[in-house]
Formats: structure tokens, sequence, C-alpha cells
């Protein structure tokens, strides 16, 4: 626990202020995002609005020499992938958007799959069942529960519709740092690993995919992609533990609902 920064009120507030400016970038692209843009047009979109209305630092943009203020992962893409201007959106994909936002010293994180126009059926269950994954891991977090009980409830959720969990990335603790302890696996036992503890902020950021659970990383050095070909996708949002429960710090509008199945 010494390496994790358990942090203050203030400190939350603060991290807070900038998962709530990062949930106003998806709002944004929710009505930008469609058929024909390529991914680079939604880079340059989201640095444009991050860097100007919202008055904040895109993180990613020179993090270990990344060049982009986001990942955009399509389709068989698993993580990572770089946006380019020869990447188009077009009917039928699954895209994942992984935006990172930094306010007054403060890094949120979050990601949103978007379908583009009608996708398929096996698609649309795969983005939603992933989405569902995510939640069922942020119900666990409580002080007193385990980081294997995230882990456990992702991976029986995403098993029980037969989908595998990717391994090889996981989620972590952030803060004034983009990636802090501890790291936060998305399979695992419940009742394993470190205990929670209020004041812990980290990511649950599931990629869960359709077919086998094995990737690779392209010659790019960053993108990672299935072995299988087989599609895959993420969600993800930055999580605090409070006194009685949990805050997704980068929780958007639309989600509200969701929070009125548990007791926070």
């Amino acid at each position: 626990m010494n390496s994790i920064h358990l942090k203050t009120p203030a400190e939350l507030d603060i991290q807070h202020k900038a998962g709530q400016l990062l949930a106003q970038v998806f709002l944004m692209l929710d009505e930008l995002v469609k058929p024909g843009l390529s991914t680079m047009q939604i880079n340059d979109a989201v640095e444009a609005f991050i860097r100007g209305p919202l008055g904040s630092r895109p993180a990613s943009k020179g993090q270990y020499d990344y060049q982009y203020v986001l990942n955009s992962s399509i389709n068989e893409v698993v993580c990572h992938g770089m946006p380019k201007q020869t990447d188009i959106l077009k009917e039928g994909d699954i895209v994942n958007l992984d935006i990172t936002l930094e306010k007054d010293g403060f890094i949120a994180d979050s990601s949103k799959m978007y379908c583009i126009g009608k996708v398929s059926p096996l698609a649309q269950k795969l983005v939603d069942v992933t989405y569902q994954a995510l939640w069922q891991g942020i119900y666990q977090v409580k002080p007193g529960a385990r980081l294997g009980d995230i882990a456990a409830a992702v991976q029986q959720c995403a098993e029980r519709h037969g989908y595998s969990v990717v391994r090889e990335y996981c989620g972590h603790g952030i803060g004034r740092e983009m990636h802090e302890e501890p790291q936060i696996l998305h399979y695992g036992k419940p009742g394993t690993g470190l205990t929670l503890k209020p004041g812990m902020v980290f990511t649950i950021e599931p990629m869960i995919n359709q077919g086998d659970r094995r990737v690779k990383q392209k010659s790019d050095g960053w993108t990672v992609v299935t072995k299988d070909k087989k599609l895959s996708a993420q969600w993800e949002h930055t999580i605090a533990v409070t006194e009685t429960g949990f805050s997704v710090l980068t929780l958007r509008p639309e989600e509200q609902h969701l929070l009125q199945r548990v007791s926070v």
C-alpha cells in the first residue's frame, strides 16, 4: 500500500472535475462520430475541444512518445490503435475511442465504444456485454472489497456469454500520473488481491474478445489486434473508492440511472 497514493477529499474533487470535463468530450463525440470520418479527424477535433473550450491538456499526447491525443481501435484492434487519415469509419464498424485529460494536475481516463451506423447483431452483443462487464466490475468497488472481486465479476460476465478476457493489458491507478499503482486485472478470483481503501483511484477497462483471448502487437509498436481477427471491444471509467462505496469520476449523463442499482 505504501506505493499507492490515497487521494485526499480535495484531490478527489479536482480529479472529479477532470473526469467531468472528459465526459463532455464524449458528449461532443456522440454528435461527431459517423461513417466517412477518419480517425485522425476525430483526434484533431478532440484535441481542439480539450485545449479550447475545456481549457485542459490532452494527457496522452507526448506520453511514452505517443503523438496523438487518443487511441482509436477499430473492429479486431484490441487497444492502442493510432489515428490515421486513411482509417475511415464505415457502416458496420465498431470503434473504441480512449481519451485522457489533465486539469489542474490530475488526470482522468475513459473510453467508449461507438457503433458506426447499423452494425451486426453479433457486434452489438459484444459491445453491450463488454459494457455490462465494466459495470459488474464497478459495482464491486467499496472499502474492504478486494481487487479479485472486481476481476472475477468482469471475467464471469464475459465468459458467461462465451467471450474471452484479454490478459496482457489491465486497468491502473491514476492521479497526478497516468499510470500509478495498483494494477487492475480483469480476470481472477473473488476474495483475493489488494484490499480497497477510501481514496484509491483507478481505471477499470476490460478488453473483451469475441473469440480467443490471444493478441499480438503490430509492427508499429502500438496497435494490438486479436490473433484470430475476430472483434474486440473495450469500455473504461476512472473510479474512486469512497467511504461508502464508489464514485465514477468520468460518469456521463446517460449513465446516471446505472448508479441507482447500488447504494453508493
